[in-house]
């Protein structure tokens, strides 16, 4: 047999369909090996031009040499030393220094494999954070305007999927809304938390910068002030082991794992109202939903939702568990989990979101369904109005109430038993006892008199609440997402 060609041996590995089917190009990207090569080589460089700047002897030539090289990534020649090495970040290092060799006595002077390492993960999951707000922002706007033109729309609310009083279609997109802008504030939080490493030594102690600033604390300092802010961040972390702080990945996969938790009971209850055909997600013109039954327009995009928000949700077990046994300074068993779980967080969140965004813009109502479902069970909520009315036109309440209590058990046992529709109030028009009422049925059985406020509470909600949140996205808000697959 042949030796596979580069397409075919493609095709003969595995290759995580997180990447491969779903995720975006730019998230993809931002936890590819070449974004992380590239900190890699600007981290080495930035120290090196800063270290310059405080007094130490490094020429401008070595400098120069340094960036002429930054995008001078040779992979191969990285792999075969990481071979040699058994060690990522050093294998760039020399791979580095190979392609600098008027710099190489000084790249990576005084610096830990962390000072690359860990600071290369804070940069690549801030811009992951950048990458989801605008995204999940966008999905807030499409549902914040499916719930303005739905506002009015009276439908049969649900506790315990049991038939409950009744909201709007509007209200209830609200309900999801509101999670999602939780989410939104938690991720702004999460991203803004985040600080750098910085310049800390091998064990954070520092003490190799303090030797080559020959005691000067100050500049040991200085140093760590200025890589953090030519990395774009604020602040740095005062007290790191080798590490920073591996709760930091908690706090990051938690807020994408409540991510994950939102979504997937927005997309279950798509899915709970595609099956009562009420709702239904966006459905291709070709699209198939069955193999065997032609009919059938199954939810598969609030599925996939579903599917992979359980994969985020699970993820935070990895950061909790490395977190925990992270001896003293650090070990290193928190590598290759971190490898796995941290990107895949991202790439996850990413998918979940740009299919809610598809989902957000094509959703289908079915008015004469929810009509339909509402007039099944509006006379039974009807009663108390029923009776009411009952009472002001001259009648006994306990006489109405017993009246009332025999009509609805006999207009439920069609329903139950017969399998007919729901005839309670053709037998109140058909007692005599209720004649003084019978005008006023029509008015009394209106559903937008059960609805509440709900149509206030959703434009209330979106004007205070919703709408200022999104502000800060309002250039990113417009493009449509089809999805490829």
């Amino acid at each position: 047999m042949a030796p596979p060609g580069e397409e075919e041996d493609a095709l003969s590995r595995y290759r995580s369909p997180l990447v491969s089917r779903y995720a975006s190009a730019e998230m993809g990207y931002n936890f590819s090996e070449r974004k992380k090569s590239g900190c890699y080589y600007k981290l080495l460089l930035v120290e090196g031009q800063r270290s310059t700047s405080l007094g130490l002897p490094i020429t401008d030539e070595q400098i120069q040499e340094m960036e002429a090289n930054l995008d001078n990534i040779d992979f191969k020649m990285a792999a075969e030393e990481e071979k040699k090495l058994r060690h990522d970040v050093m294998a760039h290092v020399h791979t580095f220094a190979h392609c600098c060799p008027k710099a190489a006595a000084i790249i990576h002077l005084g610096a830990t494999s962390c000072y690359v390492g860990d600071n290369t993960d804070l940069i690549v999951l801030r811009d992951g954070f950048n990458l989801l707000l605008p995204k999940l922002a966008r999905v807030i706007s499409r549902l914040a305007d499916f719930a303005e033109k739905y506002a009015d729309m009276p439908a049969l609310g649900f506790t315990h999927y049991q038939p409950a009083q009744l909201t709007t279609v509007g209200k209830r997109c609200c309900l999801w809304i509101q999670d999602l802008c939780m989410d939104l504030q938690s991720l702004e939080r999460a991203r803004d938390d985040l600080r750098f490493r910085g310049v800390k030594g091998t064990t954070g102690t520092q003490a190799s910068f303090l030797q080559l600033f020959e005691g000067d604390h100050n500049k040991v300092e200085e140093l760590d002030r200025l890589v953090t802010a030519k990395a774009g961040f604020k602040r740095a972390y005062i007290v790191t082991g080798q590490t920073y702080s591996r709760k930091v990945d908690i706090e990051v996969l938690s807020v994408l794992a409540s991510l994950g938790a939102s979504i997937h009971k927005i997309c279950t209850d798509i899915r709970l109202l595609a099956n009562l055909k009420e709702i239904e997600e966006p459905f291709e013109k070709e699209q198939i939903g069955s193999s065997a039954m032609p009919y059938k327009r199954n939810p598969m995009r609030s599925e996939r939702c579903c599917s992979l928000a359980r994969h985020l949700m699970t993820l935070v077990m990895d950061p909790l568990q490395t977190a925990s046994v992270q001896w003293f300074e650090r070990t290193l068993d928190d590598s290759a989990n971190r490898r796995v779980c941290l990107a895949e967080a991202f790439l996850t969140a990413d998918i979940i979101l740009s299919t809610l965004q598809n989902i957000s813009e094509g959703l289908v109502v079915y008015p004469k369904v929810i009509e339909r479902r509402i007039r099944q069970e509006l006379p039974f909520m009807a009663t108390e109005n029923i009776i009411m009315a009952m009472v002001k036109a001259g009648g006994n309440r306990q006489d109405c109430h017993e009246k009332i209590r025999v009509l609805s058990q006999q207009a439920a046992a069609v329903v139950k038993q017969e399998g007919g529709d729901n005839d309670f109030i053709a037998r109140v028009r058909a007692d005599p006892y209720f004649s003084p009422i019978h005008k006023q049925l029509e008015s009394l059985l209106d559903p937008s008199s059960f609805t509440g406020r709900a149509p206030q509470q959703v434009a209330k909600f979106l004007k205070e609440e919703v709408r200022p949140a999104l502000i800060p996205y309002q250039s990113k808000m417009g493009g449509k997402i089809e999805l490829a697959l």
